[in-house]
């Protein structure tokens, strides 16, 4: 039996919020600061050291938002922990790749290789109920079935948001009140950690916090990044983009045939003429697994269902190396899997999560409004 990811509800202001969060899930936040922060040790990181260099990321969160570096204290305070492991948990990628760098290391850290994942977005007029659906699997460390949560944000100066997230952080995959959502896939570039950016996660708590698509847009495409990345963006009112970002540039994807769907590596041919992808070495697979969710979609007819998009999500062509992936120990020893299967209906506001699919297909939804609530096991 997997357990479901816990449900925290938080409200107030952004100190509050965060206390109730670290106060709800200590144990969850210890573990993401585990996960991560033996890393910098391991680089050889003293305490001192550590404290320039995570600071160094606390000064550019907080001139993106001063109120994410209280929500942060505010988890720090609830959990029992440092700010600076906190703020670790919302800049990993940037924090490592910044440490590797110091150390004369090569960045693609070689623990990192499967942080894969594969989403898909599907507009109304594909849609069975003339809704808009927006889901992902998120490929990770299996040990991170033990760190996620769901968040509900209750906000007095925007709208509410939900958030699948490692305990500790702002946010990750979600959507909100306004009916915005976002998901993000690893991208990889030879641009990448060749400037100070805004840490990812930040940008995706920025989107969730808008009140109107074109600021969430404006969020991921103006931001200046450290490192590449993927962000698909949908609004309840119809319409999605992914924009396939490198540090200092955002490039636009457009549905085709009602459909949006990508994985970890460079599509965009405007994109591919000015970068050179250089993570298909950590991700050959991506290649088709974006080709098998489109392909499953398209079998299943012209009106989809959230069922639909379960079943091609759930799909283990070439497993382990496919979309649903089980835990297995890949080529330096560490256990990757599919973490979670996501899957969000913004005009319902609610989204369904399953721990460890291709183990478990057993979905919880959560709800910007609702207690949440365990659905029948899906089909196999």
């Amino acid at each position: 039996m997997v357990e479901p990811f816990p449900f925290v509800d938080v409200s107030g202001t952004p100190f509050e919020r965060g206390r109730q969060h670290g106060q709800a899930v200590p144990k969850r936040v210890k573990r993401s600061i585990e996960l991560y922060g033996g890393q910098l040790g391991d680089l050889g990181y003293d305490a001192a050291a550590k404290s320039r260099l995570i600071g160094e990321f606390a000064r550019e969160i907080e001139a993106f938002g001063a109120h994410y570096i209280e929500e942060m204290r505010g988890i720090a305070d609830g959990a029992g922990v440092t700010l600076e492991d906190v703020i670790m948990i919302n800049a990993r990628t940037e924090v490592i790749a910044k440490a590797k760098l110091e150390k004369n290391k090569p960045v693609a850290a070689e623990e990192e290789l499967d942080d894969g994942c594969t989403g898909a977005i599907i507009l109304p007029e594909r849609s069975a109920s003339g809704e808009l659906i927006h889901g992902q699997n998120w490929d990770w460390k299996a040990e991170c079935a033990e760190t996620a949560i769901v968040l509900r944000v209750r906000r007095d100066d925007g709208p509410d948001f939900l958030t699948f997230v490692e305990a500790g952080g702002l946010a990750r995959c979600g959507m909100n009140a306004a009916g915005i959502s976002i998901t993000a896939n690893y991208l990889e570039s030879e641009r990448d950690f060749t400037q100070a950016g805004v840490p990812l996660a930040l940008i995706r708590r920025k989107v969730l916090e808008q009140g109107h698509f074109a600021f969430a847009i404006k969020a991921v495409a103006t931001t200046p990044k450290a490192c590449s990345n993927n962000m698909m963006l949908s609004t309840v009112a119809g319409f999605g983009i992914d924009f396939e970002c490198a540090p200092d540039a955002a490039f636009p994807l457009y549905p085709e045939d009602g459909l949006i769907v990508h994985a970890n590596h460079w599509v965009g041919q405007v994109a591919l003429t000015k970068i050179t992808d250089t993570g298909i070495p950590r991700v050959p697979e991506s290649f088709y697994r974006d080709w098998r969710v489109r392909k499953l979609l398209n079998e299943a007819g012209r009106k989809l269902t959230v069922d639909d998009l379960k079943q091609a999500f759930f799909d283990d062509f070439l497993t382990p190396h496919s979309v649903c992936r089980p835990p297995r120990l890949n080529d330096t020893g560490n256990l990757s899997a599919t973490v979670s299967m996501v899957i969000m209906q913004p005009a319902k506001g609610t989204m369904e999560v399953a721990p460890l699919p291709a183990l478990n297909r057993i979905f919880t939804r959560y709800s910007l409004t609702d207690e949440p609530m365990t659905l029948a096991q899906a089909a196999e």
